[in-house]
């Protein structure tokens, strides 16, 4: 099964070179490229992705992607929600630990998963830390350099 950011990807694609109406025919369409997904799974992704569904003018409605101006004040939300929760960040080998302040490791870590880095692969959030596990290959350092880039503001 293909990796859900290459999923998110080919879901974006769809929606834009396509008229989709239902979760059915998205289905087909992820099915033809190669995906095993679940209706579940696709509900999450749709969430995640913040599709809507609009009139198509007619009959009925067809699925659409948020605006750019939307993501990025979506995007804006979440790094705010970081910078206001995290300590400190540290790792080691593909393991990356960032100390929140009490209540705020779920914050962080939803944050973290929201900006879609292609660099983790999952987080794992307690109250006070949590750990984001790397793909293999990228270093700690790798890490924190991408997330620097998505959030200029960070002071490790």
């Amino acid at each position: 099964m293909k990796e859900r950011l290459t999923r998110l990807k080919s879901i974006r694609k769809l929606i834009k070179n396509y008229r989709i109406e239902s979760q059915e025919a998205l289905l087909g369409y992820l099915q033809k490229e190669g995906y095993e997904v679940t209706q579940a799974t696709l509900s999450r992704d749709l969430k995640l992705l913040k599709v809507g569904k609009v009139s198509d003018g007619h009959n009925g409605y067809v699925y659409t992607l948020p605006g750019e101006d939307e993501r990025h004040d979506s995007e804006q939300i979440f790094i705010q929600d970081f910078l206001r929760g995290y300590v400190s960040i540290e790792y080691n080998g593909n393991i990356v630990v960032i100390k929140t302040f009490p209540g705020h490791a779920d914050t962080v870590s939803n944050a973290l998963d929201s900006l879609n880095m292609e660099e983790v692969l999952g987080t794992v959030a307690g109250d006070n830390c949590l750990f984001a596990c790397l793909k293999e290959g990228i270093t700690g350092q790798q890490f924190i350099n991408a997330l620097k880039l998505k959030i200029p503001e960070l002071d490790e």
